[in-house]
């Protein structure tokens, strides 16, 4: 299934210097489908040149005339930037003409406009911020990363279905698991919001494996990780700080002396390997679930190769038929819950 997929050419902390490069990198490795480049044409047509690109049947530019900055109010550029890279982009994804869009820019503005745009899906009642991370065993799907702050146990439910969805059209895997982060096990452990959450998990048909901690979560012992947005935020900065923390410190060890730097260049092989393996870029890429439309979050201050990857992460969502698998099984759990008040009746 080829695949349109619309790119705020502007967002980020580095516009078109990165979102340029990987959309003509994604196009090599994926001739078939077709980018449109939204934002300003002059300043696309300026990096185009740069990089000896030029754009084609496969890759257009699509007007725009104005930026979203990273620090601007989400209500004023929702309200006064009806131009923007950002909501040019979106609107593309509304209109059919894109299947997908991928922005780098203010997290705060991609989430107001997109969900101003393209609406809720029926049955969902607030949109979740998923994305990857890795783990001894692969990858977990963790959700909500910072959209939702405060939330009831009805929500995580809707977001344990919407992640359990995209799990299933990434990954391919029919029946993921799905833990309920808390600080134990135990069903006693808790406050009342995510107690109530696990019954009502308990209750459906999903593969609920019950309560996670927090170190489980790299321990990849469910597919899906369930929480509100404070407390997966939290636990996604804590995770990239640590991240640099150790890779601070292995630099710093093998750079002591000229005995250390020896050891680090006989290690270099395996330090590769580690630094590849857990290589927050190639996880880059945070769907915004719940819309009716498939929008990915880039982190700001991307690279090429990371926006690549929030690029490829956007196009397998569209092929996998996300936006169709979610609405269905959020169909399928409402019907259910109405079978059940039926015969409680």
């Amino acid at each position: 299934m080829d695949v349109t997929i619309a790119i705020d050419a502007m967002g980020g902390d580095h516009g078109t210097h990165v979102t340029t490069p990987a959309a003509v990198e994604y196009l090599r490795k994926n001739p078939n489908d077709t980018i449109v480049l939204v934002g300003l044409p002059d300043a696309i047509e300026t990096e185009l040149r740069a990089i000896k690109a030029s754009t084609g049947p496969r890759l257009r530019i699509h007007a725009a005339s104005e930026v979203v900055g990273m620090d601007e109010s989400p209500q004023l550029a929702l309200r006064n930037k009806k131009d923007s890279s950002m909501r040019v982009a979106i609107n593309l994804v509304k209109n059919g003409e894109a299947s997908a869009c991928v922005s780098a820019g203010n997290t705060g503005a991609l989430m107001a406009t997109a969900r101003y745009v393209l609406k809720m899906l029926p049955g969902i009642d607030r949109p979740a911020i998923a994305s990857f991370l890795p783990t001894v065993k692969g990858q977990i799907c963790m959700l909500d990363l910072g959209a939702n702050v405060d939330c009831n146990a009805e929500h995580l439910l809707q977001f344990a279905l919407m992640g359990t969805t995209l799990v299933s059209a990434i990954e391919h895997k029919d029946n993921p698991t799905v833990g309920l982060l808390n600080i134990g096990s135990e069903d006693i452990k808790g406050n009342e919001v995510v107690k109530q959450a696990a019954e009502l998990l308990q209750q459906s048909d999903l593969n609920f494996c019950g309560n996670i901690e927090g170190d489980d979560i790299f321990k990849g012992v469910t597919d899906v990780v369930v929480c509100d947005g404070f407390v997966g935020n939290v636990s996604l900065k804590t995770t990239e700080g640590l991240a640099q923390m150790l890779r601070g410190f292995l630099r710093e060890e093998f750079s002591r002396n000229i005995l250390t730097k020896l050891a680090g260049l006989i290690a270099m092989p395996v330090i590769n390997a580690f630094r590849k393996r857990v290589d927050h870029r190639r996880y880059n890429g945070a769907s915004l679930l719940g819309l009716k439309g498939i929008v990915v979050k880039s982190h700001g201050s991307a690279d090429a190769f990371a926006f690549l990857c929030a690029i490829e992460r956007a196009a397998e969502e569209a092929r996998g038929g996300m936006l169709h698998h979610i609405s269905e099984h959020v169909e399928k759990w409402h019907h259910a819950n109405q079978l059940k008040a039926a015969e409680a009746s």
